[in-house]
């Protein structure tokens, strides 16, 4: 969470009624998220200043490792882009399937409702990610995941900002973490449209991913 005071709320609201176990990391963020989310029932981690995704993420896992009997990780976007019923179809192939990663696409059906400048920049990160493409993966970039204790007690992010999609390709790669895609439905509201990734944004993304593939 960075900055999301408007919307917080009504997000965490509506992800608690299925998924009462949610931990929010917020980014240092500046606005009134914090207060935002101390009127729901969410557990609160904050960091002090902003520190990027990647960090909030490597935050809210190792929250979760330090939890008795968590089996399932989560990661959800704050900004209502995300949506419950695609994170229960995700968990429920982590119950019933011999697999340990499910990662979130936008590509697999119509994609007609996803912005022409992030289709060319999330498409391009792909076609640039050479274990991305042997992995099967059509959308790295895509925030929402889904993975069992395995894999949470194995994550290791050290790239605090964008940089960490890729990373976590690599860390499925050489883990050898059995990893399938699930097609996930993204809100592009005029509200997320608004606080989505900017060009130079897409520029890092791109950076990003032509770093992790010359490794």
């Amino acid at each position: 969470m960075y900055n999301e005071a408007p919307v917080i709320a009504d997000v965490m609201r509506h992800a608690l009624q299925t998924f009462p176990n949610i931990v929010c990391v917020d980014d240092g963020s500046s606005d009134a998220s914090v207060e935002q989310i101390r009127t729901t029932s969410a557990k609160l981690v904050c960091h002090p200043v902003n520190l990027g995704q990647g960090a909030a993420i490597q935050t809210g896992v190792e929250f979760v490792r330090k939890q008795p009997g968590a089996r399932f990780v989560a990661t959800f976007d704050a900004d209502g882009q995300h949506q419950v019923p695609d994170v229960e179809r995700m968990i429920d192939r982590l119950r019933n399937e011999p697999i340990d990663i499910v990662v979130g696409t936008r590509f697999h059906g119509d994609v007609s409702h996803i912005p022409k400048l992030k289709r060319v920049v999330l498409r391009t990160a792909v076609k640039l990610s050479l274990r991305g493409r042997r992995l099967g993966l059509t959308d790295s970039h895509n925030g929402l995941r889904a993975f069992n204790r395995l894999v949470a007690d194995q994550m290791d992010i050290t790239s605090s900002g964008m940089g960490h999609a890729p990373e976590i390709v690599e860390m499925i790669d050489k883990n050898k973490w059995r990893v399938v895609e699930e097609h996930v439905d993204i809100a592009y509201t005029e509200y997320s449209m608004a606080k989505g990734q900017s060009l130079l944004n897409g520029v890092n993304i791109l950076f990003d991913s032509a770093v992790r593939r010359k490794r």
